[in-house]
């Protein structure tokens, strides 16, 4: 997995590609943590991410309920195929905003 880090007008977007998953899960909580702000707006873009397992959605909760506590935002961008699959049917995709693009985000 790459995580790739760019602004989108008060969003950091962290661009995850390829597997999150129990080898990868802690170098995403690890950078996310370390962006995540009081008060910050913080979108992740799945769009090239492939595939997500039990500890990638640990890590998305995680950092849901952090933000929350600070009275920040995590979005999800890009939500397709089988990651979209995996987040819907173990019901963690309510608890996010969800955008198809970047471009979409408020």
């Amino acid at each position: 997995m790459t995580i790739t880090e760019k602004k989108e007008k008060n969003w950091l977007v962290l661009a995850l590609t390829e597997r999150l998953d129990t080898q990868t899960a802690p170098e995403l909580e690890k950078a996310a943590l370390e962006k995540l702000t009081a008060g910050g707006y913080m979108a992740l873009d799945l769009t090239e991410l492939t595939y997500i397992s039990s500890a990638g959605l640990r890590v998305l909760l995680m950092l849901m309920k952090k933000s929350k506590a600070q009275n920040g935002k995590v979005a999800l961008v890009g939500v397709k195929d089988m990651v979209g699959e995996i987040l819907e049917e173990s019901g963690i995709d309510d608890f996010f905003d969800q955008y198809d693009v970047v471009e979409a985000l408020p």
